[in-house]
């Protein structure tokens, strides 16, 4: 079903439908310093597989004295390692000899991937393909990151512009899509010549950490990756909190990236914050209504809904409200929720016991307000459901823009629908959050379109389409969804500072200065 919105990678192992594969209890080490390490206090932290509630691995659960480490190895590494001598052509070399790692390497990481995440295989495929573009388009970058020669007032002072890496970085990735997020951060980050400290979300930090084998076998040098895995308040905070560190990158919610601001303030580090979303969809009385429901449960179904850009709030005129929420209650019931591992899946388990909790007290929460559901909004939990992290997908009617369900982050497939009369109130319940991340439009009247994309209030929008995502373009949103942007060139900007650099060509002493 999902098959129109996204097409996985061509070079696949397929699984036999129903199967899973087994997989024991695997014993991880944290990689600090081109080394694998225990934490110093031997403690460890168990993943589980949402989709069963077993554990499939132990990890290593960093305090602060080991992400201390890391940090420490991280600065060795950039202050006197090689790192900082090595040319950008060879920065670049590098991310597509890792880039040719992880595609040699995908199908071991998408299968782990699901039995950490939950999500279908096909998309973890999809996802696996994705990091190993990110790694390829900033190789291809590293050596085209550039400063300036500029003019000034006197002919004979050389001026120049040089960007520079900031340093070390602190970097702090969500457990939605684990590898993905670590190419977002660890790429541009490494292209433009810093050092990093990686902590995965402790609940999936599997792939993350199996990429530091690629890391090592690729050539990186000790201390330029460093991955460590440690609860958020623990070792996150002392990230931000350290002195060595020079930046934060961050996706996560809101309220935690607050947090992390006022951590990073001590030694005023530069920052960066990807955070929570609550993104509108409108949709107007002209479209086609299967294809636009099609793009719309995409948007809000894919990956379980646990995608900072989900276009929960959905947005459709008055015309045709009731046929649309009827299409869309058809299509919802059709989507495949089981097995993660089984090809046809379309819709695996909530990543984690905790967060279905979340998912089950909102909609519980809604039916409470007065919004009524079309469709879903149960947990599965018989038969081949047992055991697992599982819910229907959801979609509620008869909402209202005030409520809790509205306008906070579920972070799970639950859609909530409201209807509209005319433009100015579709933009007007739109911008109405707190968040601003993405948004999307369902016109074929191309002004209105070009009306609605200068109107919201989001870094993100999409015509006629919900999740589209190129490494090419930024990523990052307005009001409380976050600082800066990731991807593309603009993503140089959070991990590069500029030095301005005024070279003195006349001849003689200076004399009174007249102005």
């Amino acid at each position: 079903m999902w098959a129109t919105a996204r097409v996985a990678p061509t070079k696949i192992t397929t699984i036999k439908k129903g199967g899973v594969i087994p997989m024991a209890v695997k014993k991880y080490k944290m990689f600090v310093d081109g080394k694998w390490v225990s934490s110093h206090t031997k403690e460890t932290w168990d993943v589980i597989n949402p989709a069963n509630g077993k554990v499939i691995a132990q990890v290593p659960l960093a305090d602060e004295e080991d992400t201390r480490n890391a940090v420490m190895a991280a600065r060795r590494a950039f202050d006197k390692g090689p790192w900082r001598k090595i040319s950008q052509v060879e920065r670049g070399k590098l991310l597509f000899a890792l880039a040719r790692a992880i595609r040699d390497h995908a199908e071991e990481f998408a299968q782990l991937e699901t039995q950490n995440t939950g999500k279908p295989i096909r998309e973890a495929r999809a996802d696996i393909s994705d990091a190993a573009d990110c790694f390829e388009f900033y190789g291809g970058l590293a050596d085209k990151i550039n400063g300036d020669i500029v003019p000034v007032p006197d002919p004979n002072i050389f001026a120049m512009v040089i960007r520079e890496p900031v340093g070390v970085v602190g970097q702090i990735i969500p457990w939605n899509y684990p590898l993905l997020m670590a190419a977002w951060k660890l790429a541009p980050a490494l292209a433009t010549g810093n050092c990093c400290v990686l902590k995965p979300a402790e609940i999936t930090p599997l792939t993350a950490l199996d990429l530091c084998k690629l890391i090592k076998e690729v050539g990186f040098p000790d201390g330029v990756v460093n991955v460590i895995n440690g609860l958020g308040p623990v070792a996150g905070m002392e990230l931000a909190k350290n002195e060595y560190v020079d930046k934060i990158a961050f996706t996560g919610s809101t309220e935690v990236g607050k947090q992390l601001m006022i951590a990073a303030s001590g030694n005023v580090k530069k920052i960066s914050l990807e955070l929570g979303g609550k993104s509108p969809m409108i949709v107007f009385d002209d479209v086609d209504l299967p294809v636009a429901a099609e793009w719309v449960q995409f948007g809000i179904f894919v990956n379980q809904g646990e995608v900072c850009s989900a276009t929960s709030r959905l947005y459709v005129q008055d015309k045709i409200h009731d046929r649309f929420v009827e299409e869309l209650s058809t299509k919802a019931k059709k989507v495949r929720v089981g097995n993660p591992m089984d090809e046809a899946t379309e819709m695996g388990p909530i990543a984690s016991e905790k967060q279905l909790k979340k998912v089950l007290h909102y909609i519980d929460l809604g039916k409470k307000e007065g919004a009524e559901i079309a469709y879903g909004g149960q947990r599965l939990e018989k038969g081949k459901f047992k055991k697992g992290f599982y819910v229907t997908p959801t979609v509620f009617t008869n909402a209202k823009n005030n409520m809790k369900i509205v306008q906070d982050e579920i972070f799970g497939p639950v859609l909530t629908v409201i209807k509209f009369s005319d433009e100015e109130e579709a933009v007007e319940l739109a911008n109405a959050t707190r968040y601003g991340l993405a948004g999307g439009v369902f016109t074929k009247d191309i002004n209105r379109a070009f009306r609605i994309v200068k109107e919201l209030r989001a870094g993100i929008i999409w015509v006629n389409s919900s999740q589209p995502c190129f490494n090419q373009l930024p990523w990052g949103g307005y009001k409380q969804s976050g600082i800066g942007r990731e991807l593309g060139k603009y993503a140089v900007e959070e991990y590069t500072q500029l030095k301005q650099v005024t070279i003195n060509l006349n001849e003689g002493p200076l004399g009174w200065y007249s102005g």
